[in-house]
Formats: C-alpha cells, structure tokens, sequence
C-alpha cells in the first residue's frame, strides 16, 4: 500500500496539479465579490499591457487553450470588461482592448492576486520563493508556447 501513497507524494504531475488546484482556491476564496477567475486576471493582465493583441496572442502568451481563451474573452465582453473587434488584416481573427471597466477591476483585483501569491509560498524562505519561481518559469519555458507539439514529441518518444 506504499506505492501509491509513495506516487502521490512524489509525482511532479501530481503535485503540480495539486498546488494548481490551492492556488486556484485560494484565489477565488480571496477575489471574493469582484468576481474574477484566475484565468481571467491572467487575460486581463495580459491585455492591459499589450497594444490590440489577437487572441491567438493572447493563447500563446498566457499558455491558455483556444477555446477555453475564447470562452473566457467572451465572458469579459459580456461584463464590458473587454471589447472585441476583428482586425483588418485578418478578418477571422479578433483584436481585444481592455475598456476603463476593466482596468478598474484590475486595479482591484491586483493587490488581492499579490497577496495570494505570497500566501502560496509564505512556507519558503525569501531564497526558496526565488528559486522556485525561477524553476516554474524553466519548466514552462521548456515545454514552449505550444503543447500540442511538445505532446507530440513526447508520444514519438515514448513509443521508443
């Protein structure tokens, strides 16, 4: 019966989906009545800084799936937190612009993602919370801003 206790306590999958799921928790019990996902303070963020970004900028800069993205930018268009507009050089493809809405939320909804970032690793030293950044930030620069292709990678190797 060791083994699979063994699995849970030491699989880098496991525990990083763990950890996602506390950080996802802990922000929606945090972000309380602004109502925000994680997910969307991560779009929201992203749009705020970037100048019209296409979704497909937004998919490959945020690590977000297509359809989930779309999603998520439809529902901040609903709450007028985004607006939403196809580009003029590609017809299919939308530009997004934060509206005044939604940089007032984040500017709400910042301070609050800060605290829960610090909550998540207030059991590290100072040291450790940069060393643990610095390797989140390797393993996701690793796999690329495509996973389909590192999935496929992995299945060709696998098979080996």
């Amino acid at each position: 019966m060791n083994a699979p206790v063994n699995l849970v306590s030491t699989s880098t999958t496991h525990l990083l989906h763990r950890a996602g799921q506390l950080a996802e928790d802990l922000f929606a019990r945090s972000i309380g009545d602004i109502g925000l996902t994680a997910r969307q303070f991560v779009v929201l963020s992203v749009v705020e800084t970037l100048d019209d970004p296409s979704q497909t900028a937004l998919c490959e800069i945020s690590g977000i799936d297509r359809s989930t993205l779309a999603d998520i930018v439809r529902r901040l268009v609903a709450r007028g937190l985004l607006s939403r507009r196809r580009t003029r050089q590609d017809a299919r493809m939308y530009a997004v612009r934060i509206t005044p809405e939604g940089e007032e939320m984040l500017r709400r909804a910042l301070p609050i993602a800060n605290k829960v970032d610090e909550a998540l690793v207030e059991s590290l030293s100072p040291e450790q919370r940069e060393q643990f950044g610095a390797f989140l930030q390797k393993v996701v620069a690793r796999q690329g801003p495509r996973p389909q292709a590192q999935d496929a990678k992995l299945q060709r190797e696998m098979r080996s």
